[in-house]
């Protein structure tokens, strides 16, 4: 036993402690937590605009296509392109779409972190739309028309009325869409980009010592997983009760 903690104490000098190998692990930390929060920013701006078109579509399609006008074409042609951005990034791996961001469509760039945030955020944003637009069409349709009933047009009655009811219902599983993403952002390392997973990978290629880095990374992702986990549990708790 004494030796086996001797052993372990040696591997975690060897693996962070000597010249100062832990930085790599802060720093990976610091850029999936900047990849994490900015590409869910990105997916919610770009969720709720599709999700939005989406619904505005199915709701109102009938009534568009009566009146005539070109209103229905835009809005027949951005349903179709929003089914086609679904389609497309939640048919495929997100490594392979972080890749062709990588090296074709920004096969030019330096800035990594910054194109693993526009990758990660476009994925993210289809899953998004999807949880957006479940909660909006969950609505009851009387809500829309009591909004036009105060005086509001559609978008009003979407952004005063509908939309606040939307994020009460949808906010636990929103938020374990962002803890799914804080998982998937470990493939960054894919590409070049020093996240958490690729900081314990270059402790491993320096001191050839896999067990250490690799569970100490696994355990920062556990704990910051369990923090988020624990959050959604809290705001579902309190969702319940603001209910009675």
């Amino acid at each position: 036993m004494a030796d086996w903690l001797e052993k372990l104490k040696s591997d975690f000098i060897l693996n962070f402690v000597e010249d100062n190998r832990w930085m790599n692990i802060t720093r990976g930390l610091k850029n999936t937590v900047i990849i994490t929060i900015f590409a869910a920013i990105i997916g919610v701006i770009l969720g709720l605009t599709v999700a939005a078109i989406r619904t505005t579509y199915d709701k109102n399609r009938e009534t568009m296509k009566k009146n005539g006008g070109i209103g229905y074409w835009v809005m027949t042609f951005l349903n179709n392109v929003c089914k086609i951005y679904l389609s497309i990034f939640r048919g495929t791996p997100v490594v392979v779409q972080l890749m062709i961001m990588f090296y074709i469509i920004f096969a030019s760039s330096t800035h990594g972190v910054m194109v693993a945030i526009i990758s990660f955020g476009i994925n993210s944003g289809a899953y998004v739309a999807e949880i957006f637009r479940g909660g909006i069409m969950s609505i009851d349709n009387g809500q829309f028309e009591a909004g036009r009933s105060l005086g509001f047009n559609y978008l009003q009655t979407m952004i005063f009325v509908v939309l606040p009811q939307v994020f009460k219902n949808i906010l636990p599983t929103l938020l374990n869409e962002f803890i799914a993403l804080l998982k998937e952002t470990s493939v960054a390392g894919y590409v070049g980009v020093t996240d958490l997973t690729r900081g314990g990978y270059i402790i491993r290629g320096v001191t050839f010592s896999a067990f250490m880095p690799l569970v100490g990374i696994a355990i920062i992702y556990y704990v910051m997983v369990m923090l988020l986990t624990h959050l959604v549990s809290r705001i579902e708790r309190r969702l319940k009760k603001s209910e009675r």
